[in-house]
């Protein structure tokens, strides 16, 4: 068979649902091949929106999400997905295609050297240049963005290459298993649990990736120690958890934070660093930490680890839980009531234009617990991260490494693909929702009935809060935007704009109800974030 042929095997025998992505001239022998073979291929309008649901995929199944373009631009224009990827720790592997090999050693038309362009961004980076070693690069390259720390690979493919005839097969596919944690750590780190006056749980994304949210939840409980989540982890344990306390990550005092300056230990569990800088929650480095993980700690200055467990982070957990002895009653249970009333405070308030907690009242009112919303970067992210509630994981997905705007309409129409039975809102501001508004077609065409929740406030509203609260002035923040509802209609979407509140609510049971694409504008009433930076600056811790 031919080496395209080939390769396309090889991505079956690794379970491969969909490639995402942008046909081209150097991958014409991939794109024919695939006529013939299981894996869907989904036709996207810009190649960075197909990195994007490989992305939302990778993170919502746990097996690497593929996307697929041509040369030059095309695999360029791949990057920031990838990058985001990488950098949130979401299984992805890229595919570009490429010039025949006669002519990578010169100067040629749309010829970059795309190995080197993507090495920096993932965890391999490699080039096919015999159709014999498809079936080991195609093996490694799915082996290492599915093994922890989870990440994006690529595999440059020259045309020449693809057209080759070969006669390999496909390698077996093996799952590496997690090792098991250490018994000398395990024992040392409940002595350290154990001494504790006041300990901390900080759960990150790892936790998600591990399957770890009933072992967590399991052992909060039964050591009667309270939990903050990273933005990244939200759901990890249900918000109606006793022991949950909500997000951590606003760059600012957070009740959270008061959490943080009272524990003398914290337990960080499937932490990653990118998540949420340690300099922000840790930044007198004199608490003692237990890193609880698949890999080993990073080095921080910030995160000086007293002792580090390292393995499957379920039997980390089970066997810590064992050891240690409880901690009674939950003296940072005020901080979870303070945040709660926070939450219910707007849940009838009818001024308009919106203020982003009735947003999300409404929100999280209208959609049923399993439901799926996919933040984009913005404002609205750390509203959403902050009061959105979660009883799941993996249903409020947030970039929050690379944290890049444009994700959420293409993450919506992956997390459609993979569970057609739940709803699922693409939830963004007006500038992030421009940058990938395209993938709108990409839905309709795919019959997705996804919802996009437009948080409208005619400007980069996140940049603007920050240059007010330290220059006391804008610049370059605001923008024009077109009518998002015959936009929306441009497309053969639903639109709907909401002129006040009480409509709010039900517009969003509306589009849950139906069966197409529908794209809500919403205004929203930003100068709620300058009220919560005062009241945060002013915050008396409530315990």
């Amino acid at each position: 068979m031919k080496a395209a042929e080939l390769f396309l095997r090889c991505l079956e025998n690794e379970e491969v649902e969909y490639i995402f992505g942008v046909p081209g001239e150097e991958n014409l022998d991939i794109m024919d091949a695939l006529v013939d073979s299981s894996i869907r291929f989904v036709t996207c309008r810009h190649e960075q929106g197909a990195a994007f649901m490989a992305d939302v995929y990778g993170r919502l199944s746990g097996r690497a999400g593929v996307c697929l373009s041509t040369l030059g631009p095309g695999a360029t224009n791949l990057i920031t997905g990838v990058a985001d990827a990488n950098m949130d720790h979401a299984p992805v592997v890229a595919i570009a295609g490429q010039a025949a090999t006669y002519r990578l050693h010169k100067e040629s038309h749309q010829v970059l050297d795309l190995e080197q362009l993507f090495q920096p961004i993932t965890k391999y980076s490699s080039r096919l240049l015999t159709p014999e070693t498809v079936p080991e690069v195609v093996r490694k390259a799915f082996k290492l963005a599915q093994t922890e720390k989870t990440g994006a690979t690529f595999i440059e493919f020259p045309e020449d290459i693809a057209k080759m005839d070969c006669a390999e097969r496909p390698l077996p596919v093996k799952h590496a298993s997690l090792s098991e944690p250490a018994g000398e750590q395990v024992e040392r780190a409940a002595e350290v649990i154990s001494q504790a006056r006041h300990p901390m749980i900080l759960a990150g994304n790892g936790a998600v990736r591990g399957r770890a949210w009933k072992h967590l939840a399991d052992f909060a409980a039964r050591l009667g120690i309270p939990v903050a989540n990273t933005f990244m982890a939200k759901g990890v344990v249900p918000f109606k958890h006793p022991t949950a306390l909500g997000s951590a990550g606003l760059q600012a005092k957070d009740y959270i934070n008061c959490g943080f300056d009272r524990a003398d230990v914290v337990i960080c569990v499937g932490y990653d660093l990118v998540e949420y800088h340690p300099y922000l929650w840790h930044p007198t480095r004199d608490r003692k930490i237990v890193h609880i993980d698949a890999s080993p700690a990073e080095v921080d200055a910030g995160y000086p680890v007293t002792v580090g467990v390292v393995g499957d982070i379920r039997h980390s957990l089970m066997r810590i839980a064992e050891l240690a002895a409880p901690h009674e009653g939950h003296p940072m249970r005020a901080l979870r009531e303070a945040l709660i009333e926070e939450m219910n405070q707007h849940a009838r308030d009818d001024s308009f234009p919106v203020k982003p907690q009735k947003l999300i009242w409404d929100l999280r009112t209208a959609l049923a617990l399993e439901d799926i919303v996919v933040c984009d970067v913005g404002a609205h992210k750390l509203w959403m991260a902050r009061m959105f509630r979660c009883e799941y994981p993996n249903t409020c997905i947030i970039s929050n490494g690379f944290a890049s705007m444009g994700i959420a309409v293409p993450g919506a129409i992956a997390a459609k693909l993979l569970y057609p039975e739940r709803t699922v809102v693409a939830v963004t501001g007006d500038a992030g929702f421009m940058m990938n508004s395209q993938e709108i077609e990409t839905a309709l065409r795919l019959q997705l009935p996804i919802i996009v929740l437009i948080w409208n406030d005619g400007g980069y509203g996140l940049i603007e809060w920050k240059q007010v609260n330290q220059f006391a002035r804008t610049s370059g923040v605001a923008f024009g935007n077109p009518d998002f509802v015959r936009y929306a209609e441009s497309f053969g979407a639903r639109g709907y704009r909401v002129e006040q509140t009480s409509e709010l609510m039900p517009i969003l049971r509306e589009a849950i109800a139906a069966r197409t694409c529908c794209i809500i504008d919403c205004p929203v009433d930003y100068s709620e974030n300058f009220k919560l930076t005062e009241k945060l600056g002013n915050l008396v811790c409530p315990l």
